[in-house]
């Protein structure tokens, strides 16, 4: 409907008839009516693009969670293969919401020791390095976690993006890995947030 407003209000700022516009589009007056109007029953990407074209606009779109995300084979698997590390003085919870009711965010996973709650948050192959770190500093801001563990796949790939950006992460994940992973084994504090290779 807010894109039928919008079409409808740049026609008029153009002066356009409804006529041309369906016209210039390759569909008929009526069909334009119905799409100003928020009572089309369906409108094609394609058919607004070109609608919103002739109109001098711009056609754009964007992704927003919607709710827990379908995890894949590989995903799961680093998890069991830490989850497998983890000693028994740690209760293992999986997608942890961590706001109020409605946000759509969640913990991969989350210990919970004496004293100590460890988030968890996987990732198979490490792309965008700062969309990343932005995405977990929001989410240990409102997660109400005392460390983050960072687990990471082991692989070539993974290896050169993290020793290309260790001075960036060294700040962020001070704990090396095996002391990390020794710390969650004998279910003890691992003291801060560290990067684990699995």
């Amino acid at each position: 409907m807010d894109l039928g407003h919008e079409l409808r209000e740049a026609r008029l700022l153009n002066g356009l008839t409804q006529a041309h516009v369906a016209r210039a589009a390759g569909t008929s007056r009526p069909v334009v009516s119905r799409i100003e109007a928020g009572a089309a029953r369906a409108v094609s990407v394609e058919q607004l693009a070109r609608l919103l074209a002739v109109v001098g606009m711009e056609l754009w779109a964007r992704a927003y969670p919607a709710g827990p995300a379908l995890r894949d084979a590989a995903h799961l698997a680093l998890l069991e293969r830490l989850r497998k590390r983890i000693g028994p003085a740690f209760r293992w919870r999986t997608e942890v919401p961590l706001g109020p009711p409605g946000d759509q965010r969640a913990w991969d996973a989350v210990l919970t020791g004496i004293g100590v709650r460890v988030a968890v948050e996987a990732e198979t192959r490490l792309r965008d390095l700062q969309a990343l770190l932005r995405r977990l500093e929001l989410k240990r801001r409102d997660g109400r976690v005392d460390r983050l563990v960072l687990l990471v796949a082991d692989t070539r790939a993974n290896r050169a993006v993290l020793l290309e950006a260790a001075g960036l992460l060294g700040e962020s994940f001070p704990v090396p890995h095996a002391v990390a992973l020794a710390a969650l084994n004998e279910g003890r504090d691992p003291g801060g947030d560290a990067i684990v290779l699995l």
